[in-house]
């Protein structure tokens, strides 16, 4: 009888995990020349008004998610041609998510190689030490700040080429609540998947910006404004140090809710931001009167024009911006580029509305180059970037660890979380 072959992530293609509270979705994608990647497949899933199971980054609701994932894995396995997406890899964010910097030396007594097997028990060390400081903390995420060997600090990542009697690792450690981690694993354990690597977003938006853009811009010192449905956060990074990660819990849906207690609709309110909606009156080209249902429990209509619509975004947008405006100002004399992302970014005038705030430049962060130029356009949107940015940085992580199993929580695992869950409340 012919064995069984053991199947591994590098035979699988790249699949990035996207967590959003207005939404899940899944791409697939193949690396077809350094850096470039040909998009295979895009699966969606919204968040339903009334069951949602991701709020402001952190899942409320493990065996909804759970659910969540394996359908919008398995679409996506169907949409590619594929039997099963077994693993995914993942970006991770929210808004109890803080930084802090930590660091691993060995002595090897003499001139070794520098192994793979060396720098991830260094990483582990890492993070044993920050949760172990934090004890109600988990690490969602170590980036790699530089590393020095024999003292000599390095422009790259350590390869097994050289050799070295002392090392040294520094990271910036993202960490957060321990049940953003225990919920993210709960769920995909529920989900019958298993997470790869995890990435904080950040790291993935970062590095699609500075693979199109090039890494000058990272050593010259960038921000990155991530306008998102429950959550926006001001990342500033400068030479290889995370400076600040600063989350506000409130986004794109509560701009939504703002216009909703107007008296409209939710879902008609949604779909008047989006088509409409303007960040400033300052904005607006033409002004018109818009007539639109309102509220089922009001019945009838309203007349809003788009400027006295513009009028309240903004307001609202006030809100949101000023405490991470106030954070930026005390740091933007170290940075030169200010990138907007997220769904919450597209809305008109956006760009120039802070650019008025700041004085660096403002400009959106695109991901385009690192996609085959026969891409649909949709996907060159910056509500995908995390995505792109995901699969870029796993195809790294695959390149560093070649023949990895595919790791598939087992049967009894996936029964005992789903005893456990008969006996513990969700919530």
């Amino acid at each position: 009888m012919a064995r069984r072959q053991t199947q591994t992530a590098d035979s699988l293609p790249l699949v990035a995990l996207d967590l959003g509270s207005d939404s899940v979705r899944a791409m697939a994608a193949r690396r077809i020349a350094p850096d470039l990647f040909q998009i295979l497949g895009v699966e969606e899933r919204p968040q339903k008004v009334g069951n949602i199971c991701i709020e402001q980054g952190i899942i409320t609701q493990s065996s909804s998610a759970g659910y969540v994932i394996a359908e919008v894995l398995k679409l996506l396995a169907n949409r590619i041609g594929v039997d099963e997406l077994p693993t995914a890899f993942i970006s991770v964010g929210g808004q109890s998510m803080q930084i802090v910097a930590v660091h691993s030396r060995r002595d090897q007594a003499r001139k070794k190689e520098i192994s793979q097997a060396l720098l991830d028990e260094m990483e582990r060390e890492c993070k044993e030490k920050i949760e172990l400081r934090n004890p109600d903390a988990a690490v969602l995420g170590l980036v790699p700040s530089y590393f020095k060997l024999d003292g000599v600090e390095q422009d790259e990542l350590p390869t097994a080429e050289q050799r070295a009697a002392l090392v040294e690792a520094h990271y910036i450690a993202f960490y957060g609540r321990k049940v953003m981690d225990t919920q993210l694993q709960k769920s995909f354990s529920q989900a019958g998947r298993s997470i790869e690597h995890a990435f904080v977003r950040p790291e993935t938006l970062l590095s699609a910006f500075a693979t199109c853009d090039g890494n000058h811009v990272l050593m010259n010192g960038c921000a990155v404004l991530d306008m998102g449905a429950q959550t926006t956060t001001l990342t500033v990074y400068k030479g290889g140090q995370y400076l600040l990660n600063k989350v506000v819990p409130k986004g794109g849906y509560h701009i939504t809710r703002m216009l909703e207690q107007q008296g409209i609709g939710f879902a008609t309110a949604e779909v008047l931001k989006k088509k409409f909606g303007c960040a400033s009156p300052a904005y607006v080209d033409k002004n018109v009167r818009l007539r639109v249902p309102a509220a089922p429990e009001i019945g009838g209509e309203m007349i809003i024009s788009s400027a006295e619509l513009a009028e309240a975004i903004e307001l609202k947008l006030h809100e949101i911006l000023s405490p991470l405006m106030d954070e930026l100002k005390k740091v933007e004399g170290r940075i030169s580029t200010l990138y907007i992302t997220g769904g919450g970014s597209m809305m008109a005038g956006m760009a120039d509305y802070i650019q008025a705030q700041t004085t660096a430049r403002v400009q959106y962060g695109a991901h385009n180059l690192l996609l085959h130029r026969d891409t649909e356009e949709k996907y060159l949107s910056p509500q995908y970037t995390s995505l792109v940015g995901t699969i870029l940085l796993g195809q790294d992580y695959r390149d560093s660890h070649k023949n990895q199993p595919v790791r598939k929580p087992g049967f009894f695992d996936r029964v005992k979380e789903s005893t456990l869950d008969m006996f513990i409340d969700q919530n």
